[in-house]
């Protein structure tokens, strides 16, 4: 009985809710960025390239052998390469745009902390620590005034 009040918790608490949410943005955004690479960055770069589809390119290791009524004997073997200088723009373009994001957040996040900031309101908690700080810190200036 224990685990069903454990998962009720951590469903009621968001915690699961949080989750799926970012799960479903983060499947939502991969989607963006992969037509973004395949359709935006990567034809100016193949057309810059001499129209080399990335995608396309491999090292072939062993060709492929075909009988002589044209079925295959033996597979193709190949390194892919082109399609791995797609998934590292991928990966590119997603890290710098969660890059960009979170920078972004903790830019609103110090403003929001900053007590000394009057445009945003601090929450109290916030500054009732800063009050506290700063009092700690006269006390601290009148203790070493004592001590001279």
């Amino acid at each position: 009985m224990g685990i069903i009040k454990e998962f009720k918790e951590f469903a009621i608490k968001g915690n699961m809710v949080d989750m799926a949410v970012g799960i479903i943005i983060g499947t939502a955004f991969n989607s963006v960025v992969n037509t973004l690479v395949s359709q935006i960055v990567m034809p100016p770069l193949s057309l810059m390239t001499g129209n080399i589809n990335f995608a396309d390119k491999k090292k072939i290791l062993k060709e492929a052998e075909f009988a002589a009524d044209g079925s295959v004997l033996a597979e193709e073997v190949a390194i892919g390469y082109g399609l791995l200088i797609e998934t590292m723009i991928d990966f590119l373009i997603i890290g710098f745009t969660i890059f960009l994001v979170v920078k972004l957040m903790n830019r609103f996040r110090q403003k929001a902390e900053d007590p000394k900031d009057i445009r945003e309101s601090t929450p109290k908690d916030i500054e009732l620590l800063s009050r506290l700080n700063e009092l700690m810190e006269e006390q601290n200036v009148l203790l070493k005034e004592k001590k001279r």
